[in-house]
């Protein structure tokens, strides 16, 4: 047996059944989702989170960082912010309001005889991922990682160390900051 939901714009609620075994929501007699045993499927165009939160920035002023020490980086330019959980004036940082596994990218650009250069993604203070570059004139090191946050307390923060004190590249293309929301907990 099976039920399919819909909301009438003329009738109300109904309420209908067959023999498919699945289970449909509809909106106006057009298919929202499906729920059969194999999970849900949502209709074409449709998504089953309508908010979920991304962002993108980048730095927009140099920065420099101190020889061999963990320095947060500025990313002070959001490209956008779709549920307002990046901070780019006080904290840099990002604090998702929706629990869930969430893909975190950074890159982060140096000025000329860096001698290398450690990129890294911190979760609540704490380091999660890191990823070292080394042995060019210019450096631009990269980092992607999928985190797990909590939607309530969990943020994340990208720092970067440097062999000897540098300046980083204030430049949308070389250092920048997102994340996104790839699947809900």
């Amino acid at each position: 047996m099976a039920i399919t939901f819909n909301a009438d714009t003329t009738n109300g609620a109904v309420i209908t059944s067959d023999t498919s075994g699945e289970i449909k929501l509809q909106s106006a007699g057009a298919d929202i989702a499906t729920v059969s045993s194999t999970g849900i499927t949502m209709a074409s165009g449709k998504n089953l989170i309508t908010t979920a939160p991304a962002f993108s920035a980048y730095q927009s002023s140099s920065q420099t960082l101190s020889t061999s020490t963990n320095t947060k980086i500025q990313y002070q330019t959001e490209r956008f912010d779709t549920n307002s959980n990046y901070d780019n004036v006080t904290n840099y940082r990002f604090t998702p309001t929706v629990e869930g596994y969430y893909q975190v990218n950074a890159s982060l650009g140096v000025g000329a005889s860096a001698t290398g250069v450690y990129t890294q993604i911190f979760k609540n203070g704490s380091l999660y991922e890191g990823s070292y570059d080394a042995g060019h004139s210019t450096i631009t090191s990269t980092i992607s990682s999928l985190v797990y946050l909590n939607g309530t307390t969990d943020y994340i923060e990208i720092y970067g160390n440097f062999g000897s004190g540098q300046v980083t590249a204030a430049s949308s293309s070389q250092t920048w900051f997102n994340a996104v929301l790839v699947r809900a907990a």
